[in-house]
């Protein structure tokens, strides 16, 4: 199983934002994605169903190293 990191920022400011967030939720998303993109500045987008959350759509931004997660929010445009 692979190691996940998060950023300050996700600690302090989007947890805080988005307290229903659950860090377990990022990590099944990234390594059971629906959808995967990579960005222009080398992040990813993943998008995967969150069963547990209203079979709601969230998207997971990682680093380049797909393993550091600075960014997590439901996505309410996805279509997959």
């Amino acid at each position: 199983m692979k190691e996940f990191k998060y950023t300050a920022y996700f600690e302090n400011e989007v947890l805080r934002k988005r307290p229903y967030i659950k860090k377990e939720w990022c990590i099944e998303v990234v390594e059971s994605p629906e959808k995967v993109e990579q960005q222009k500045d080398n992040r990813f987008r993943f998008w995967a169903k969150i069963t547990e959350f209203e079979n709601r759509y969230h998207r997971v931004i990682t680093l380049e190293d797909k393993r550091t997660i600075p960014n997590a929010f439901p996505d309410r445009r996805f279509e997959p």
